[in-house]
């Protein structure tokens, strides 16, 4: 998988601590309310986002296995201050060859964040017949849906947000991405396997005084539209301009689409 940096992914995360669906985030937290102790399996954990996020909400004895294949950032996730009864073993995996590695020995939930929209139909429908094989519960969140908001309004804003659609259908080292659509796709699978599913938005919001995500995502926005061709550099290059004028003045918002989701086996486990 294309990686991200340390640097990135600690600047996004209060954001992504602020758009988790609390609906979604209950029924987690309900779900596994009766076990004295849960072990969980984190998909791609980067920096550990979902310890922190998840773990204060289960019951005091947790078990993590933390999943990534990139060691710097499993380094930092298995540095995350650990509540009393909290263990984590960081496993270095490629979850493109290894994802059935990942899920053996006894798991009480898996979970993964900004993950899905990443990967393959063939990885996700993987997943998923792995994940309802061993009858097993998943919290998975932050999926990209495609939905993009701008404020103020620029002409140039639908064609950049097609584009950005657009390139995350490309491979990112797992086949073909499903991106905006690869959460629904999972939902519907696992709910044709019998599975319930609680889902629900978990978009970004972000303001004018979010000087620096701002610069960040706009800069991604337009790189990866110049990457699909479907825009000329000049005019990528003024809608960035004009972008950064109105981060600049303190005028500019953007909303930026996710979905959360929690499928867990309908019979009792």
């Amino acid at each position: 998988m294309s990686g991200f940096s340390a640097d990135w992914l600690t600047l996004r995360e209060p954001y992504d601590l602020r758009a988790r669906n609390p609906m979604v985030l209950d029924a987690v937290a309900a779900s596994l309310e009766p076990l004295s102790s849960v072990r969980v399996v984190d998909l791609a954990c980067g920096t550990g986002s979902t310890l922190r996020a998840l773990g204060p909400l289960l019951p005091a004895r947790q078990s993590w296995k933390l999943v990534d294949s990139d060691l710097g950032l499993l380094a930092r996730a298995e540095a995350t201050p650990l509540a009393k009864h909290v263990t984590v073993t960081a496993i270095p995996l490629d979850l493109n060859r290894d994802l059935e590695a990942a899920l053996d020995g006894p798991v009480d939930l898996v979970a993964t964040s900004a993950l899905l929209d990443l990967v393959s139909e063939t990885w996700l429908d993987r997943l998923v017949v792995e994940i309802a094989a061993r009858s097993i519960p998943l919290y998975a969140a932050l999926s990209y849906d495609g939905r993009i908001e701008f404020t103020p309004a620029d002409p140039l804003d639908a064609a950049i947000a097609a584009a950005v659609n657009a390139h995350q259908r490309t491979d990112k080292g797992f086949g073909p991405a499903l991106g905006p659509a690869a959460a629904a796709f999972v939902i519907a699978r696992f709910e044709a396997l019998g599975y319930s599913v609680v889902h629900g938005a978990s978009d970004w919001e972000i303001g004018p005084d979010d000087f620096d995500i701002q610069a960040e995502i706009l800069a991604g926005w337009a790189s990866a539209a110049h990457d699909i061709g479907a825009l000329s550099l000049a005019e990528t290059t003024a809608w960035l301009a004009r972008r950064r004028d109105a981060v600049a003045a303190g005028s500019s918002s953007l909303r930026v689409g996710h979905v959360d989701f929690f499928a867990t086996p309908s019979a009792t486990r």
